[in-house]
C-alpha cells in the first residue's frame, strides 16, 4: 500500500468514526479522495509536503473543464471541502508540516432558493397518493409522513416502527451523524399512520422476514429510497403537479409553509435537524419572496401607474 493510501484508508476510518457519517457519503468521500490522490500520483507527487495549493487548483481546473461531463462549481466546491478535510487530518497527525488548502477559496456558488409547492398543490399531491389498494394506503401513509415532517427520504424509510409513538403524537428521526430529534404529528398523518399499521404493513410483512422497519414494499422488505421517490414522482404526475418533484420538494414545502405561517425560525431549524440556523434561514428568503410577489399583485398603489407628461 502507497504512502497517499495509507493516509486516505486512515483518514475515513477517522471521519466514519468521528462523525458517523452513513454509508453512502462514506463511499463519496472514498471516491473523491481516491481521484484526488489517483491525480497526485500522475504528477509524480509521492509527498504529501509537495502537495502545492497550484497543484490542488490545477486538479479542480482539470475536472471542471474535462470533457463532456466538467464538474460542476457546487461539486467542485464539495470536493475541495473533502480534501480539505484530508489535509488537515494529515497537518494533526503530523504526516505533512503546513496545510496546502489553508488559502484556497471555494468556487462562488450562485444563491439556489429551495423551491416548494403550494399547500393547495400540496394537497392534492397527498391525495393522487391515495386509495384503497395496499399499496395506495401505504403510499398515502409515506407522502402524508414526508410532508408532516420535513424529513429527509432516506430518515423516512429508515424509520421503526418502535419510532412511532402515536399516543404522544410524536416520532423518532435519526438525521445526519446518527443525531435524533422529535418531530410532532399532524392529524392527517397520524391518521394514515393508523390505516397502513392496521390493515397493510401486516400483510406485507408476513411475507418476508421479520423486520422493524416502519415502511414495507408488498414483499415484506424494507421500502428504497428509489421506491419512494417513484411513489411520489407518480403521485404528481396523476396530480397534474408540474416541475421537478422530488421527495425533498415535501421537505422544502414543510419549511416553507410553517415559516408563512409564523412558525418561529428556530423551530423550524430544530423540526428539520439543521446544525445552523443560517442553513434554515434561507427558506425566509423564500417567504419574504412571496410577500413581496403577493404585495405587488394585489397592493392598488403597489405598482408603478403611467408616468405625468410635464412637458405641455
Amino acid at each position: 500500500m502507497t504512502e497517499f493510501a495509507r493516509a486516505l484508508d486512515g483518514y475515513l476510518r477517522h471521519v466514519a468514526i468521528e462523525r458517523g457519517l452513513a454509508a453512502n457519503t462514506q463511499a463519496a468521500y472514498r471516491r473523491d479522495l481516491s481521484g484526488y490522490v489517483t491525480w497526485l500520483a500522475s504528477r509524480d507527487i509521492d509527498d504529501w509536503n509537495d502537495v502545492t495549493p497550484v497543484a490542488i487548483g490545477e486538479y479542480l481546473q482539470s475536472l471542471a473543464s474535462r470533457g463532456d461531463t466538467p464538474l460542476t462549481a457546487s461539486s467542485r466546491s464539495r470536493l475541495l471541502s473533502s480534501i480539505r478535510g484530508l489535509h488537515r487530518f494529515l497537518v494533526d497527525e503530523g504526516e505533512c508540516s503546513a496545510d496546502a488548502t489553508a488559502d484556497l477559496v471555494a468556487p462562488k456558488l450562485p444563491r439556489r432558493l429551495p423551491k416548494a409547492i403550494t399547500i393547495d398543490q400540496m394537497a392534492a399531491l397527498i391525495d393522487a397518493a391515495g386509495g384503497e389498494s395496499d399499496v395506495q394506503i401505504r403510499d398515502r401513509a409515506l407522502v402524508e409522513l414526508l410532508y408532516a415532517t420535513g424529513a429527509r427520504i432516506s430518515e423516512v424509510v429508515g424509520l421503526n416502527v418502535d419510532d412511532v409513538t402515536a399516543e404522544d403524537r410524536l416520532i423518532r428521526v435519526r438525521g445526519k451523524g446518527g443525531k435524533q430529534r422529535i418531530v410532532p404529528l399532524g392529524s392527517y398523518a397520524r391518521e394514515a399512520l393508523e390505516a397502513y399499521l392496521v390493515r397493510v404493513r401486516p400483510l406485507f410483512s408476513a411475507r418476508g422476514q421479520a423486520t422493524p422497519a416502519l415502511f414495507l414494499g408488498p414483499r415484506g422488505a424494507r421500502l428504497s429510497r428509489q421506491s419512494a421517490w417513484l411513489v411520489v414522482r407518480a403521485a404528481a404526475e396523476r396530480a397534474h403537479v408540474s416541475g421537478e418533484i422530488s421527495p425533498h420538494t415535501f421537505r422544502h414545502s414543510f419549511a416553507t409553509h410553517l415559516l408563512a405561517g409564523g412558525a418561529d425560525v428556530r423551530v423550524v431549524q430544530e423540526l428539520l435537524g439543521h446544525s445552523s440556523v443560517s442553513t434554515t434561514q434561507i427558506y425566509t428568503l423564500v417567504t419574504v419572496d412571496t410577500l413581496r410577489e403577493s404585495y405587488a399583485s394585489a397592493h392598488p398603489r403597489a405598482q408603478a401607474s403611467k408616468p405625468i407628461d410635464l412637458s405641455n
